[in-house]
């Protein structure tokens, strides 16, 4: 009985808040699409959001491989190694963008590390469990579903406002509508592992981690955004009302989404796309993602 109350009290609507950020916290489309297209005409912003992605990516992939080689659930195994292959796919697509342009990824600074500053603040598997060799425990494999729930997320409506943008420019369009498609079905994973795992009594665990997760992660995403933002002016040489225009709109999303819209992160539901990471990762068609 109780576990069937957990996975009913876990299981509810996912939530598309309003205000969710577009890029660095901004809420406006039309200055989306101005601030996207100023960094695509200038190789060193250019060159800086695309590190900043593709180092992401590739610390994702890293993560995943070594979570799949601990999990001794095989097929959840397979699930968790398709995902790190989907992640080490997206990475290559966006440094193959820079070497197309003719130029080389950039060392990220400590304050852009999305990924490094979330587990810095004990989201999602620590790496030192990562790096050993003793199997996964069911802990462990919460915390990366909820890891990955809360990520995800953020990672789905970013893509998404992206495509909006370029899904008919002939180099960024396909290749960003393959990584928004992946990105559904990593989002769909975490719904479906996390409800799995709620009905087998796991549901107040997996509350708490969420709403932990989800209230670490909007504060690391207002101190990268703003981190990226300054950069992006220095190097765009932005008047100064602009950048501070910019800053109030990630500050204000970072108040709004503390306040409420976090909930989007941690509500559940039976996804569309089940068992979406079930099939293993084709090489044939990987192998056919190409730049343009």
């Amino acid at each position: 009985m109780r576990q069937a109350e957990d996975s009913q009290r876990t299981s509810a609507s996912v939530e598309r808040g309003h205000f969710n950020s577009v890029i660095c916290g901004q809420t406006s489309s039309v200055l989306t699409r101005t601030i996207f297209q100023e960094i695509r005409n200038n190789n060193e912003a250019y060159r800086l959001l695309l590190s900043v992605t593709a180092k992401g990516e590739a610390q994702g992939g890293w993560e995943n491989e070594r979570l799949a080689a601990k999990t001794q659930d095989p097929e959840l195994a397979a699930k968790i190694a398709r995902h790190g292959v989907d992640e080490d796919k997206h990475a290559r697509f966006y440094s193959a963008l820079l070497k197309k342009r003719g130029l080389e990824s950039i060392q990220i600074p400590a304050c852009m590390d999305y990924i490094m500053l979330l587990t810095d603040a004990d989201v999602g598997v620590p790496h030192d469990r990562l790096r050993s060799e003793q199997p996964a425990t069911d802990l462990e494999i919460i915390q990366y579903l909820a890891h990955g729930r809360v990520t995800e997320q953020r990672g789905a409506e970013e893509i998404d406002r992206q495509l909006g943008i370029f899904k008919d420019d002939p180099e960024l369009g396909r290749g960003l509508a393959m990584v928004a498609n992946e990105e559904v079905n990593h989002l769909s994973h975490c719904h479906e592992e996390l409800l799995k795992l709620a009905g087998k009594g796991h549901g107040e665990t997996i509350r708490r981690l969420l709403k932990r997760y989800a209230l670490v992660e909007v504060g690391v995403h207002r101190d990268v955004s703003l981190a990226f933002i300054d950069r992006l002016a220095y190097i765009l040489h932005w008047a100064r009302w602009k950048t501070a225009l910019i800053r109030l709109g990630i500050h204000a999303t970072y108040w709004v989404e503390r306040a409420w819209t976090w909930r989007r992160f941690v509500s559940l539901r039976p996804p569309e796309r089940r068992n979406a990471l079930g099939e293993p990762a084709c090489p044939g068609r990987e192998a056919t993602l190409r730049v343009p």
